[in-house]
């Protein structure tokens, strides 16, 4: 089913979509870059309304969000498509598809699952929210209004225009680095021609009030300078604070990068050290069960306030306000509403 999108401009040489950073201008017949906005009769529509691809009850840890409503868990949805060509994309089967395809499920009833599945949110996920902004805010909105949170994994191409149309309902993002932001990785491996519009849409972000939270993959041989990620990393200090929560995450052969080998806990351990020394309080590991860098530990007195395994949460004991509970220190940690306190649930999905 076709819906009207919402967010483009008529040009005199044709018609703009407004939605990310690529500003396809199409004419009629013609589909954007993401493949789910077409023109048709003067107007732009998104193929994906509704249809949906993916969903699962999630821990909000996977997203990864360590730092938003600790140990809640969340209705992860998805549509077709993206907007960007991941060689190394681990939901291929789905953001590359040529056509869109899936299971036709209204915002109410995306909500109503959310509540079946007893999950405090919803997140829009595993493809790139931006390609069904429009899904993904009137579910929001009805979220919202039923005192839901909800929070995006974005690789960040927004416009400051589909920002404004979804901040009023959007209260996380954790925003997806691959190889550093290095601009060459991005132009040769994800058909992406430039970075500064995910460095601009995580400012405008950040003054919106949306809790932000960066994942930083680290692929080997293609993917792994340490400049970029200290780059990154000084970057997220200056701008977003010292105490946003920073994950570095392990690279798995797949997709059309199954010759290059999954990243070392040595080399991401050397990245966090990188992270870290810029001035970053809150960097985690990722990909790599088990290791220390999991756990939240409090940076005026060390104590360990969360701790986990994987996505997992084993505790948190953080106080009711959302603070260190030895020293009352802030953590930048929101959605204290939705945190589950004490013992986590590991393991339930």
């Amino acid at each position: 089913m076709m819906r009207e999108a919402t967010l483009y401009s008529n040009l005199k040489q044709g018609i703009r979509c407004d939605l990310c950073a690529r500003r396809c201008v199409l004419h009629d017949g013609e589909t954007g870059f993401c493949r789910v906005r077409v023109v048709k009769d003067g107007k732009l529509y998104t193929k994906v309304y509704g249809l949906i691809d993916g969903m699962a009850a999630d821990p909000i840890e996977k997203k990864p969000l360590f730092h938003f409503a600790p140990g809640s868990h969340a209705f992860s949805i998805s549509t077709s498509s993206c907007n960007f060509r991941c060689q190394f994309c681990l939901n291929y089967h789905s953001a590359h598809r040529e056509v869109p395809a899936g299971e036709m499920i209204m915002p109410e009833e995306i909500v109503h699952l959310a509540e079946r599945h007893n999950c405090a949110g919803i997140t829009y996920t595993y493809t790139e929210p931006t390609v069904f902004m429009e899904l993904a805010h009137d579910t929001a909105e009805i979220a919202h209004n039923k005192g839901m949170f909800n929070t995006f994994v974005t690789n960040g191409y927004l416009t400051k225009e589909a920002i404004d149309y979804i901040a009023p309902y959007l209260d996380a993002a954790s925003v997806n680095f691959k190889g550093s932001g290095n601009k060459k990785f991005y132009n040769d491996l994800m058909s992406v021609p430039k970075v500064e519009p995910i460095f601009t849409a995580m400012d405008y972000m950040n003054k919106k009030g949306i809790l932000i939270e960066i994942t930083n993959l680290i692929i080997p041989e293609v993917g792994d300078h340490p400049e970029d990620t200290e780059y990154l990393a000084k970057w997220t200090v200056e701008h977003l604070g010292p105490r946003t929560a920073f994950h570095v995450t392990a690279f798995s052969p797949t997709y059309k990068l199954t010759h290059i080998p999954r990243t070392s806990a040595k080399m991401l351990e050397k990245h966090i050290a990188i992270a870290k020394e810029a001035g970053l309080e809150f960097v985690y590991s990722g990909n790599i069960p088990g290791h220390d860098y999991e756990n939240t530990y409090c940076p005026e007195c060390g104590y360990k306030v969360i701790e986990r395994h994987s996505v997992y949460l084993k505790s948190n004991n953080l106080n009711e306000q959302g603070l260190c509970p030895q020293c009352n220190a802030n953590l930048n940690i929101s959605g204290i509403q939705w945190m589950v306190r004490g013992k986590g649930q590991l393991g339930r999905f």
